[in-house]
């Protein structure tokens, strides 16, 4: 299922993930199931990221003292 939150309630979830895998406590089939969702986070971060990045302008000064905002490559 698709994560429906905010980006930054993902990068919280990933960082309680990566708690829980470190200690190697989970059972095995726990571990995959998490690592699993940790996984759909990251696909999850890394399009909110592109989309963001895709949004972005660059602010520069022309000769004239005037600014024109121009996409970033």
């Amino acid at each position: 299922m698709p994560f429906k939150g905010t980006f930054e309630e993902a990068v919280k979830r990933l960082e309680e993930i990566a708690q829980l895998l470190e200690t190697g406590e989970q059972p095995l089939d726990d571990s995959m199931k998490i690592y699993e969702e940790g996984m759909e986070l990251v696909s999850f971060c890394n399009k909110k990221l592109n989309d963001v990045e895709k949004k972005v302008k660059k602010l520069s000064k022309k000769a004239d003292d005037s600014f024109k905002v121009e996409e970033m490559e």
